[in-house]
């Protein structure tokens, strides 16, 4: 089935001129722009999937009564496409994000969407407002501009009883995205959170939902008063082992004798399986990396601070691919990393991944999906 059958077609009328989305597309941050269209395809319990819709981009209207206001049963995905170097447009595992939405939705008792419908939806969209996509390869690069996806999915229902709905929206909507980091990339400062915890065994941590994050917005906060600009949270049994920060992977970079090893968190069920940090791992390898998923304690990481074996620190994500950390503050004390600079073993990792994604190396690994 072509998207054309699959989805009802309807263009906003009148379109932005290219003047008006040039003035909006200036000094772009992240998220801050939405392009003109989104994607809504309807699920009905006992029908299915129905047929979906490419519309102008719009407020919805839903029941107060629904689901999601009330038992929060909303999940979310984050993916990019680029410009590449022959003037087309690629999207970085769309597959990977379809899957692990699946994932989130099974386990927050929501219908599973089939991975076609999910990347056509994410490729209606982009063709639909190509205007969007940061222009040549050159600009785009240089100011790490890309095209920002966010499927999501509602449920919905007119029902205040406890229970999974019955009515659910996944949606697709996106815009053109900037660098994350104003000014070019810096080393950030985080808060070792060991009060608040993210996510516990058996609970929803490895889910991209929405009550996740908002459990993150406090501690959140509190770190930022305390001048930091995210937390990293410990895990909820021993409160010493590090899981993640609110919507980022975490790595380290120790030196062992004579052998330079990157270092994860292992996947336990309570932290989010990043795609950029399942990326991450398989470049470093390329690249002769020893890379370890395992359990970090704090202790460990404190000792390996005191004898300078912590020789780079940096998290992961879409928004930012890397995130340099330059500085850990806890109730223990204040850990400063590579003297607060950017290191070089996380700019290599950073420039290979995006190289990828521009299209400058070769996708041996079939991550690229193109689009037009």
């Amino acid at each position: 089935m072509s998207p054309t059958s699959r989805f009802d077609i309807q263009l906003a009328q009148p379109r932005l001129s290219d003047e008006e989305r040039a003035v909006r597309m200036q000094n772009l941050g992240f998220g801050k722009v939405l392009s003109e269209h989104m994607v809504v395809v309807p699920y009905q319990e006992g029908e299915g999937w129905l047929k979906g819709s490419l519309k102008p981009y719009a407020p919805l209207c839903i029941s107060p009564a629904a689901n999601v206001l009330h038992y929060g049963q909303a999940i979310f995905e984050g993916f990019k496409a680029y410009r590449q170097a022959d003037g087309g447009i690629k999207s970085f595992r769309p597959k990977a994000n379809g899957r692990r939405f699946n994932e989130s939705a099974a386990r927050l008792a929501m219908p599973e969407i089939p991975l076609d419908i999910f990347i056509e939806a994410a490729d209606l969209l982009c063709t639909t407002d190509m205007a969007w996509v940061p222009g040549t390869l050159d600009a785009a690069r240089l100011h790490d501009q890309s095209y920002y996806f966010r499927p999501f999915m509602i449920g919905l229902g007119d029902f205040l009883g406890v229970k999974a709905a019955e009515e659910y929206l996944f949606l697709m909507i996106g815009g053109p995205a900037g660098a994350y980091f104003q000014g070019g990339i810096k080393p950030v400062t985080i808060w070792v959170e060991e009060e608040y915890v993210r996510a516990a065994p058996g609970g929803t941590g490895r889910a991209k939902c929405a009550g996740n994050y908002a459990a993150s917005l406090l501690p959140g906060k509190l770190a930022k008063q305390r001048g930091c600009d995210q937390a990293l949270y410990l895990d909820a049994t021993h409160h010493k082992y590090l899981e993640e920060l609110g919507g980022m992977n975490v790595f380290l970079i120790l030196q062992e004798g004579n052998r330079t090893v990157i270092t994860t968190p292992e996947k336990t069920g309570t932290i989010l399986e990043g795609v950029t940090r399942d990326s991450l791992i398989t470049v470093a390898r390329e690249l002769g990396y020893d890379v370890e998923e395992r359990r970090i304690s704090i202790d460990e990481v404190e000792q390996a601070h005191r004898t300078g074996s912590l020789k780079e620190a940096f998290a992961c994500g879409t928004a930012a691919v890397i995130s340099p950390i330059g500085t850990l503050m806890s109730r223990r004390g204040t850990w400063v990393i590579n003297d607060n600079k950017v290191g070089e073993i996380s700019t290599r990792l950073r420039a290979a991944l995006l190289d990828i994604q521009y299209g400058l190396a070769p996708d041996t690994r079939n991550w690229m999906h193109t689009i037009r």
